[in-house]
């Protein structure tokens, strides 16, 4: 794994190929560097140049982030990516933000331009490809329940609408929030439902054979409570959870429990990162390494 390092690091820089890098605050348990560096380790096998290119990670607190920009792209870094806190602080530091991204209003990949860097995000790419992948399930005219209101369950809500989802249903237990983001993504598509509720309380009108997707940090602890319970929604058609560690979360356990299809992040976290790394190389990246090195991180 790659060490942790940080802008005191790009005092003595030196790296001469083609760098990569992830972002983040805390980020030592980020396994995005095994990720990528499989990945380019196999693209090297038939295409040479991809041998020189190497993906670090950096600690940047979020005050240090318009500093740790701007020293990163004098350096020459090609790409990186962003992850908490950093995803929608960089959004009004960038020189351009991807048309797809404006309604996130959140980048978690930086491409490298000479005059600055341009910004995309590919979480919503890698959840639609995770839960087609792992659920079989396409979100184009789907029913969509949402659990959660903030920048994660955001980027969920535009890439559904943009998808085609036939009803999007966001659960969050404050309702300034929830009201929040109904509102700031109302115009994505404003012919498809969009419906607010409490999940301790779900309406009996929700609809049957839905997607169930967590945007919540629900669960990255044992003692968490859960999101929703399963049993007061009616059947969904899956259940995908973003978290990815601890690999069954209590609300995964539950929709197991019912015999639910059900996946947790981890395909995710793959997809997202191919498309990055897609949008770095123009090449095609093999997921299938990807895939590996992730698995057998955990």
């Amino acid at each position: 794994m790659e060490p942790v390092l940080t802008l005191a690091d790009l005092d003595s820089w030196s790296f001469e190929g083609t760098a990569l890098a992830v972002l983040g605050h805390p980020i030592k348990h980020s396994i995005s560097p095994l990720m990528h560096n499989a990945a380019l380790a196999r693209m090297a096998v038939t295409e040479a140049k991809f041998s020189s290119w190497r993906y670090f990670r950096f600690d940047v607190p979020p005050d240090d982030l318009p500093n740790a920009l701007e020293r990163l792209h004098a350096a020459g870094f090609f790409g990186l990516n962003l992850t908490v806190p950093h995803k929608v602080l960089a959004f009004d530091l960038i020189n351009r933000v991807d048309p797809a991204a404006m309604p996130i209003g959140a980048v978690n990949t930086l491409r490298r331009t000479v005059s600055g860097w341009e910004g995309f995000n590919t979480d919503g790419y890698g959840l639609a490809t995770a839960v087609d992948e792992t659920l079989r399930i396409g979100i184009t005219d789907t029913p969509v329940i949402l659990l959660g209101a903030g920048g994660a369950a955001r980027g969920a809500a535009v890439e559904c609408l943009q998808r085609g989802c036939r009803s999007l249903s966001v659960a969050n237990r404050t309702a300034a929030n929830r009201e929040a983001l109904l509102q700031q993504v109302a115009a994505v598509a404003p012919e498809i439902p969009l419906h607010g509720f409490n999940p301790a309380a779900p309406p009996h009108d929700l609809p049957e054979k839905a997607l169930v997707i967590n945007a919540t940090s629900a669960g990255l602890h044992v003692d968490d409570p859960l999101p929703i319970e399963i049993s007061a929604l009616p059947p969904p058609a899956g259940v995908y959870d973003m978290i990815y560690n601890p690999a069954e979360t209590k609300l995964l356990a539950a929709a197991r429990s019912q015999g639910i299809p059900s996946a947790n992040g981890l395909s995710m976290l793959v997809h997202q990162g191919v498309r990055a790394l897609e949008i770095w190389s123009g090449a095609t990246v093999p997921v299938e390494a990807m895939a590996t090195a992730v698995a057998d991180a955990k």
